[in-house]
């Protein structure tokens, strides 16, 4: 492997390692760890622990999914490993059969 191939994941593992941790936060710390004390604050009248239990680890996990294409597209551009460059680079692009 080359330097170049080596960065794009080392990029990539630290994005993945950085979404899970908050997923982490927002599913077990949230709703689990720390849902008593978050039960004294309120969020669209629902007591805050019990909206992270049922609804924040959910929305949080479907926010990061689409964190994470944005961002792989943006890195794989970076390093030049977009798939655009693999459609139309294809021999077979193109041809109306």
């Amino acid at each position: 492997m080359n330097s170049n191939n080596n960065d794009y994941w080392r990029a990539n593992i630290k994005l993945t390692l950085m979404l899970l941790a908050v997923w982490f936060m927002a599913s077990f710390v949230c709703g689990i760890l720390i849902n008593d004390w978050l039960n004294q604050f309120r969020l669209f009248g629902f007591k805050l622990g019990f909206w992270f239990s049922q609804q924040g680890a959910i929305l949080t996990f479907v926010a990061l999914i689409f964190f994470y294409v944005w961002r792989m597209n943006r890195l794989d551009r970076q390093f030049g490993v977009d798939e655009e460059d693999d459609i139309s680079e294809s021999p077979d692009a193109g041809d109306d059969v």
